[in-house]
C-alpha cells in the first residue's frame, strides 16, 4: 500500500477540509513518535472525506479528499489536493457514460469501464486505500480489479485483541497483494471497516496507539511463518561441488577475467582459474558460463531491510549482503536470529543502530538520546546487541557527537551517519565520523549557515538544490575536505540515486533507475516510477536542480578520483543498485571499480573482507551468474540467473516470482 506520496499546490493547508467532531482519528506513528494525523468520515450527503498531515523528517504532506460511490460500490468520482514535497498533490477520478478518466501528478488516462473496478489513488490521504481495503474484503474470492490496473487479493493472516473496556475488540491482519512487490498487512475490525496499518509508518485509531508495539510483533510472526514455509521452494543445497565453468569472472575483486571456471564446495570457493587448467572435481554439478558473467554478491551499503519479504527481491537482484543503518532494532534483531536457524532466506544483514535527538523531525525509526550519558548507553547496548555500526541523524545534539564517537569506537563499533543540524562534515570527522552518510551532507561543506543550521529537515535538500551548482570542487572550502577524506580513508555511501530522484525528474518523468523493471511489477507500483523530484522553489528552474545534481555526481567522481573509499548504496528497494554504478561510470569509474564498490568495498568497510566480497579461493562462495558482459556495460548486472549463497543454489526467476517481479529486466536499448 503506498503512503501518501511525499511532496506546494493551488490548495494551501487553510482551504484544506477540516475533520468534523464525528470523524474517525488516526495517529500516524513509528517506533519513534507520533509523525501525524488522519482521518475519515462521511458527509451527510454521502461523500467520503479523508485528510493526512504528516511531518516526516522535515518532509511536509497535508492533502485531503473526497469521494462518491457508483451504483456498483466502487469510487464514481475522487478529487485529492493538497500538497507534498514533490508538490501539487492535485488528482481526479471518475466515471461517466461508461468511461473511467483520471489525472494524477504523474499521469493522465482512461479506460472503458464496464464491469466493477476500484481507482487506486496515485497519493492522497490514507482513507482512499482504507477504502479499497474494505471493498476487496467485500469480494467472494477477496479479489478486486483495479484501475489503472492489476488486481488486489487478500489472504487472512492472524488476529489480536485491542484495547480495554468498551474499547476492546478482536481486529483481523490481511496480506494484501497487488499494491506492492510484497503483501502488505492490513488490520480491520470485525465488520470488516480498516483498523489501522504498520508498515514503516503505523496509522492506528486515537486510543488504540498503544498497541503499537503488540500489533507489530503479531503481524510479524504470521508473515514470519510465510517467510519459513518459501525456503524449501527457492534454495537448492547442491549435492557435491559445483563448478561455473568457462564464465566472464570478476576475480579479486579488482579486475574481470574471460574463460574462468570456478569451482565450489561446501559453500567455500576452492579454485579459480582459466578454464583450459582448472581440474573440475568428478560428479560436480557443471553450470556453464559460456557468454556470461560470474561476479560477488552485491552489497546494498544502504539497505533499510522493510520486512521479511523483501529477501528473495533483494537476493534476486543478486544482492547477497546489505548494510542496514537503521531499523526497528527489534525487528533486526529477529530477523538475524531466525535467519541464523534457517527460518528466513535473505541477504547477510549487518546492521547499524540509528540513533537521534528528539524533535519534530526526529526519524522514524531512531532510538533516541535525550542527554550526552544516555547516548553513550545506547551505544554500549547497540554493541551488546551484536550490531556492527551506529548511525547518527539530524536531530542528535552536535555537541554530543565527539564522546559519542569515542565511546563507539572503543567499543569496536563504526560510526556513520547524516549531520546533526548545525554541523558541517569537516567536524563530523574531526568529532569522530568514519564515513558520510548522502552525497548532499558531504557537500554541506559549502553550503551558506543557514542551509547547514536546517540539515535536519528540507535544508539538507534544498540548499544543495540551490547552491551545489555554483560549488567549485577545485577550491576551498570542498578542496580541503576531499583531502581530508582521502587521508583519514573516511568512507562515503553517496546513494546518488537518492540525489538523482530528488532533483532531476518531472512528475510523470520514468525514472532510469526503473525503466528496466516496466512491465514486471503491479501497475500500482509502476506508475510510482513517474514520481517527480522536490518541488523547486520559485526563483529557481528544474534545470538548476538538475545542474545541481550533476556537481554532486562530479563530487562523487571527484572523490574517487582522490582515493575516498566510495562504497554501493540504494536507501530504497534495491532494485536502484545498477543505477548506482550506472551512476558511477559516468562520474568517471570504471565499470570495474564500479562494481568494486558494490562488492569488495562495502565488504572491507564492515570488515568481512576476508571471508567474502570477492571471487577467491578460500572465501565464502557468495556468487551471481548474469546474462551479459558488465565489463562493457554495467547494467548488464540487473539480468541476473543464478545466485548462490551460503552453499546454497537460487533461481534468480524463482527468485524474482515471489518477490513480486514477474520477469527479468529488459535490456537497455
Amino acid at each position: 500500500m503506498a503512503l501518501p506520496c511525499l511532496a506546494d499546490t493551488p490548495a494551501s493547508t487553510d482551504a484544506l477540509a477540516t475533520p468534523p467532531a464525528n470523524a474517525q482519528r488516526f495517529s500516524i506513528l513509528s517506533t519513534a513518535g507520533k509523525h501525524g494525523t488522519s482521518a475519515r468520515w462521511t458527509t451527510a450527503d454521502g461523500k467520503r472525506m479523508g485528510r493526512d498531515s504528516l511531518l516526516l523528517r522535515g518532509m511536509v504532506t497535508e492533502v485531503d479528499s473526497s469521494a462518491t460511490l457508483g451504483s456498483d460500490g466502487m469510487l464514481q468520482h475522487v478529487v485529492v489536493r493538497g500538497h507534498t514535497p514533490n508538490g501539487d498533490a492535485g488528482e481526479t477520478f471518475s466515471v461517466k457514460d461508461g468511461t473511467a478518466t483520471w489525472k494524477s501528478p504523474v499521469d493522465a488516462g482512461s479506460a472503458p469501464y464496464g464491469s466493477p473496478a476500484e481507482y487506486v489513488a496515485f497519493g492522497g490521504p490514507v482513507d482512499l486505500n482504507a477504502d479499497l481495503v474494505e471493498k476487496l474484503l467485500t469480494m467472494p474470492d477477496k479479489t478486486l480489479t483495479l484501475l489503472p490496473g492489476g488486481k488486489a487479493h487478500a489472504e487472512r493472516l492472524t488476529t489480536a485483541t485491542v484495547g480495554d473496556g468498551a474499547k476492546k475488540q478482536v481486529v483481523t491482519a490481511y496480506a494484501v497483494s497487488g499494491l506492492s512487490t510484497t503483501p502488505v498487512p492490513i488490520w480491520v475490525d470485525a465488520k470488516g471497516h480498516f483498523f489501522g496499518f504498520i508498515y514503516g509508518l503505523a496509522w492506528l485509531p486515537e486510543g488504540y496507539e498503544s498497541a503499537l508495539p503488540m500489533l507489530d510483533k503479531i503481524q510479524t510472526e504470521a508473515l514470519a511463518q510465510h517467510a519459513k514455509a518459501i525456503i524449501p521452494k527457492l534454495e537448492k543445497t547442491p549435492a557435491g561441488p559445483v563448478a561455473f565453468t568457462h564464465v566472464r569472472a570478476f576475480v579479486d575483486g579488482t579486475r574481470f577475467a574471460d574463460d574462468q571456471t570456478v569451482v565450489v564446495d561446501k559453500g567455500m570457493i576452492t579454485d579459480v582459474g582459466d578454464a583450459a587448467s582448472v581440474k573440475v572435481p568428478a560428479g560436480a554439478q557443471l553450470i556453464d558460463g559460456t557468454g556470461k558473467t560470474l561476479v560477488p554478491g552485491l552489497w546494498d551499503s544502504h539497505q533499510h531491510v522493510p520486512d521479511d519479504a523483501a529477501g528473495p527481491l533483494l537476493l534476486s537482484l543478486g544482492i547477497t549482503s546489505v548494510r542496514d543503518p537503521g531499523n526497528d532494532n527489534k525487528q533486526t534483531l529477529s530477523r538475524a536470529q531466525r535467519r541464523a536457524k534457517g527460518e528466513l532466506l535473505g541477504p547477510h544483514v549487518y546492521p547499524s543502530v540509528l540513533i537521534d535527538g528528539k524533535g519534530p523531525n526526529t526519524a522514524q525509526v531512531a532510538t533516541v538520546a535525550t542527554s550526552q550519558e544516555e547516548a553513550l548507553k545506547l551505544v554500549d547496548k547497540a554493541k551488546a546487541d551484536g550490531f556492527d555500526a551506529i548511525k547518527i541523524y539530524g536531530t542528535f545534539n552536535p555537541d554530543w557527537v565527539k564522546a559519542t564517537a569515542a565511546e563507539a569506537h572503543k567499543q569496536g563499533l563504526h560510526v556513520h551517519g547524516h549531520l546533526p543540524a548545525g554541523m558541517r562534515p569537516k567536524q563530523a570527522i574531526d568529532d569522530g565520523y568514519d564515513e558520510i552518510t548522502h552525497i548532499y551532507f558531504v557537500m554541506m561543506q559549502a553550503m551558506p549557515d543557514d542551509v547547514v543550521k536546517a540539515s535536519n529537515g528540507m535544508g539538507r535538500f534544498e540548499g544543495p538544490g540551490r547552491y551545489a551548482r555554483n560549488v567549485d570542487l577545485d577550491k576551498e572550502p570542498m578542496k580541503s575536505l576531499i583531502a581530508t577524506m582521502a587521508q583519514r580513508h573516511i568512507t562515503s555511501d553517496p546513494t546518488l540515486v537518492v540525489a538523482e530522484s530528488l532533483y532531476v525528474p518531472e512528475n510523470g518523468d520514468l525514472s532510469p533507475s526503473y525503466a528496466p523493471f516496466v512491465g514486471t511489477l503491479p501497475p500500482a507500483v509502476e506508475r510510482g516510477f513517474r514520481q517527480g523530484g522536490f518541488t523547486v522553489p520559485k526563483d529557481l528552474t528544474r534545470a538548476d536542480y538538475r545542474a545541481s545534481f550533476a556537481k554532486l555526481q562530479a563530487l562523487v567522481g571527484a572523490l574517487h578520483k582522490a582515493g575516498v573509499p566510495i562504497v554501493a548504496g540504494t536507501d530504497g528497494t534495491g532494485m536502484e543498485l545498477v543505477r548506482e554504478l550506472e551512476l558511477y561510470v559516468q562520474a568517471g569509474f570504471s565499470n570495474a571499480e564500479a562494481l568494486a564498490s558494490a562488492t569488495i568495498a562495502t565488504a572491507h568497510l564492515v570488515g568481512a573482507d576476508a571471508r567474502t566480497g570477492s571471487i577467491q579461493t578460500g572465501k565464502a562462495a557468495d556468487l551471481v551468474l548474469v546474462d551479459g558482459n558488465p565489463a562493457v556495460n554495467i547494467g548488464d548486472l540487473r539480468h541476473t540467473e543464478v545466485v548462490m549463497m551460503d552453499g546454497k543454489l537460487m533461481d534468480a526467476n524463482a527468485l524474482r516470482a515471489e518477490g513480486g517481479i514477474s520477469k527479468r529486466p529488459a535490456w537497455e536499448e
